[in-house]
């Protein structure tokens, strides 16, 4: 039959063979207690794995698919904000306000700023002021502005979805944000707090350095070397390498060219490109081209 999975590798997979074996006898669909059930979710991923599936082929161009990939893995890591939610335009407020009161190019203050703890970029942009800043009031009034400004804060394509199919020991966050901060973004766009999530509130050093990921790894019992992260962010991206663990980044926030530049291991749109199954005691995904 089809040639079994190391953890967390993909392989190339035969014509008629992937995972047909698999769904011979489907299980049913993991559903959250707190999310409605999903069974078009079931529907669509054993549509993509069951009977011919094509050769996975990884194009000249780094991380494109051109045609559907298998991993296999102990759990997902996700970042929140343009993994699971889209803050984009709420966060671009706050960071363009903050840029022009300190005279910065907002533009650029906003680039950077995405997918890295608040202190950090304010850290590195005031170090040469010429005044003495409070860093902390800073960190904590950027912060209040970002609580406050909610406008525009929706889930993601797919996240639903895929989180509606995984078991809640299988997948955890962690996030630049603030504990508080991230939180309120959870509420607004209709989702749980995991009792797991990891926030900047919770690491000495956060992202590109590995720890919120490493530590989001022991949360749930597994080493991050046998875990996929999900990031959208190159600063994420280095993290969940750092931290031992193969990547998917999204197109939601970034270019592909930064993305595969911080050495994501494949490059799909969203959330919606990963179909999920819960097996033999791991998980199974399926990347679709993007």
């Amino acid at each position: 039959m089809g040639r079994r999975f190391d953890s967390c590798r993909a392989h190339h997979i035969a014509p008629g063979l992937a995972f047909a074996y698999r769904l011979r006898k489907p299980q049913p669909v993991l559903s959250l207690p707190w999310l409605r059930p999903s069974p078009n979710c079931r529907l669509a991923f054993e549509s993509k794995l069951a009977g011919r599936c094509p050769r996975t082929l990884i194009s000249p161009t780094r991380c494109k698919l051109d045609a559907m990939i298998a991993i296999r893995c102990s759990a997902i890591l996700f970042d929140l904000d343009g993994v699971l939610i889209d803050s984009t335009p709420a966060v671009g407020r706050v960071w363009h306000r903050w840029a022009v009161e300190h005279g910065f190019n907002p533009e650029t203050v906003v680039r950077i700023a995405h997918g890295r703890p608040s202190r950090t970029t304010i850290c590195e942009l005031l170090s040469n002021a010429e005044v003495d800043i409070d860093i902390d009031r800073e960190d904590r009034e950027v912060e209040r502005r970002e609580m406050e400004d909610l406008d525009g804060v929706v889930l993601l394509p797919g996240a639903w979805q895929l989180l509606n199919i995984l078991p809640p020991e299988r997948w955890n966050i962690a996030t630049s944000c603030t504990r508080p901060l991230a939180e309120v973004r959870l509420r607004a766009a209709g989702l749980p707090i995991p009792s797991t999530m990891i926030t900047s509130s919770d690491v000495k050093i956060g992202k590109p350095d590995p720890e919120p990921y490493l530590k989001a790894a022991a949360k749930l019992g597994f080493s991050a070397s046998d875990c996929i992260v999900v990031e959208d962010a190159p600063a994420g991206i280095r993290a969940g390498k750092a931290a031992g663990a193969r990547v998917i980044a999204f197109l939601t926030t970034m270019i592909r060219r930064d993305l595969e530049d911080a050495g994501a291991d494949w490059i799909v749109q969203n959330c919606g490109d990963i179909a999920a199954c819960h097996e033999d005691g791991s998980l199974e995904l399926s990347l679709s081209p993007s």
